[in-house]
């Protein structure tokens, strides 16, 4: 039985290789596309992961994530030889949910894509805020904002959910690295402050006066919506 198909987007022949190589020992059914034009031809085939290079021959891979991002919220890890730090939050802004910086090791790279996949499945709890202003329906793996389906990413929906299983508690941005990206992230904790600007640009009626996703200053984060009774 295999675990999940699994788009891998590379032109270097020896890097493809050995991660689907490694993918396809944990029992992961995987593709592998050469160019931005042959990834985006394959994603009508349907995938439930994919590995992004950003340096691409033909076109950016910036580019072709945020046409994924127009109508899907498949989990997406950018592959690529980009270290700096506003790199990662540019790719983390345009909606990637994990970032790893070749060189690389491959079990490293694949303990992430188990992560990333149990992280995208959510759970079976049902939770409103608000007189149902805001709905997160963790079974179907979806967040709901004055009725209309909003699409968040699946480390944008853990993230809310894990803030909104605690209303009025304070996360640092550490505990909430540790929490939704489940590994030690070297200190990088401004990837949150890239994904909580995403989720309210989805779920606040005003970005810049947020009713939910409240900043703490100096600290972190806290969810301020009240929750409904059962």
């Amino acid at each position: 039985m295999k675990n999940g198909r699994i788009l891998v987007v590379e032109d270097e022949g020896k890097i493809s290789e050995i991660v689907k190589a490694y993918l396809e020992k944990e029992r992961f059914q995987v593709t592998v596309a050469e160019t931005g034009e042959k990834a985006l031809s394959a994603l009508k085939q349907g995938f439930d992961l994919i590995i992004l290079d950003l340096m691409l021959p033909d076109m950016e891979g910036e580019d072709i994530c945020e046409t994924i991002r127009e109508d899907s919220d498949v989990p997406i890890i950018m592959l690529t030889a980009k270290s700096e730090e506003e790199d990662r939050i540019k790719g983390l802004g345009i909606g990637a949910d994990d970032y790893v910086v070749k060189p690389f090791s491959p079990r490293e790279l694949v303990a992430r894509v188990k992560a990333l996949l149990r992280r995208s499945k959510g759970t079976k709890d049902i939770i409103s805020f608000n007189n149902s202003d805001l709905v997160i329906d963790a079974k179907r793996f979806e967040v709901r904002k004055k009725g209309e389906t909003v699409v968040l990413t699946p480390t944008e929906f853990k993230l809310l959910q894990c803030i909104a299983d605690h209303p009025g508690q304070v996360f640092s941005r550490l505990q909430l690295v540790n929490v939704i990206l489940g590994y030690d992230f070297e200190g990088y904790d401004r990837t949150i402050d890239a994904h909580i600007k995403n989720i309210r640009h989805k779920v606040e009626d005003n970005q810049k006066s947020p009713f939910y996703v409240k900043t703490v200053y100096g600290i972190g984060y806290k969810f301020a919506g009240s929750p409904d009774e059962d």
